[in-house]
């Protein structure tokens, strides 16, 4: 007996009829073609905006300027290790901060910008004369460290060397017209006592740097014995006795003369011109030759020029 099948007609449950498998494509009418097309072009847009850049903050919002550094020191660079610097000139402090690797001929550009002192024209000290080619690591600079500057400004030097140069040509005519200085009656009494026991060596025909140690060994006027001392770092010249010991800014010096003394002339009498006049002369006796001209050349500023 044979299954009953279908009726005729009608498929059988879960068989799909080839009209559901492959349904005819519909047309879009013109408002659903209008509206699709919208659509793509916003996903369009949408893709296109997702790859602009973000605008760019304008130049005085707070976030642009996160990255600058607002500790740095002019002449300093970002990350550069920084040092606190009190530097003295002409009885003024300026406390600086600057870079512990810049050099000290960087240091000096500083300096100029702060005091206007060229730096052809400055002495630099911490310990000793700052080298330019070393950095103030490499000499051993710490924070709140003294830096001394030594040195005047182009108007300074002519106000000042203008009339020590008229006193210097003066002073010479003067000489030239007198005989010679140790046959002098004032300068004889002095003389005529000797060379000083303790007096320092001599180099006849040289030329040497100041000493580091003061001048020692030497009369003044009065046949008292007499030091001097170079204060570089101060600007001044000290004139030491047994009794007291005079401090004079070299500024105040007017002029500078010397002479060899006969009979001995590896030494020389000296004398430092402290007001307008021949008596307000300091002499020194027995100074050995080859430091007059250092004597003469830091007293009078010439080492400003080097």
């Amino acid at each position: 007996m044979a299954a009953a099948g279908a009726p005729d007609g009608m498929e059988e449950p879960g068989m799909d009829t080839e009209a559901e498998t492959e349904a005819p494509a519909r047309s879009l009418n013109c408002v659903e073609a209008e509206a699709a097309a919208g659509a793509a072009a916003e996903d369009s847009c949408a893709a296109r905006g997702s790859l602009q850049p973000a605008p760019a903050q304008p130049p005085g919002d707070p976030a642009a300027q996160a990255s600058v550094s607002n500790g740095e020191d002019a002449g300093g660079g970002a990350g550069r290790e920084l040092v606190d610097l009190k530097i003295i000139w002409n009885k003024t402090k300026h406390d600086v901060k600057f870079p512990l690797d810049s050099t000290g001929s960087e240091l000096k550009q500083k300096i100029h910008s702060i005091t206007g002192l060229p730096p052809a024209m400055q002495k630099v000290m911490y310990k000793g004369l700052v080298p330019e080619d070393k950095t103030l690591r490499e000499i051993k600079v710490t924070s709140g460290a003294k830096i001394m500057v030594v040195g005047s400004t182009i108007n300074d030097v002519l106000a000042v060397n203008t009339p020590k140069d008229a006193a210097q040509q003066d002073a010479k005519a003067e000489e030239n017209k007198k005989e010679p200085l140790c046959r002098q009656k004032q300068h004889r009494k002095v003389l005529d006592k000797g060379k000083p026991e303790d007096v320092m060596p001599s180099v006849k025909g040289a030329q040497e740097r100041l000493p580091a140690v003061p001048l020692s060994g030497m009369y003044n006027k009065s046949g008292g014995k007499v030091r001097l001392t170079f204060k570089l770092e101060q600007d001044q010249l000290w004139i030491g006795t047994k009794e007291r010991t005079e401090k004079l800014p070299m500024g105040s010096i007017k002029n500078v003369v010397s002479e060899p003394i006969e009979g001995h002339e590896d030494y020389h009498m000296m004398a430092f011109q402290l007001g307008p006049t021949e008596a307000s002369y300091y002499w020194v006796y027995w100074v050995p030759t080859q430091y007059v001209d250092a004597i003469k050349d830091t007293v009078l500023g010439k080492w400003q020029y080097f």
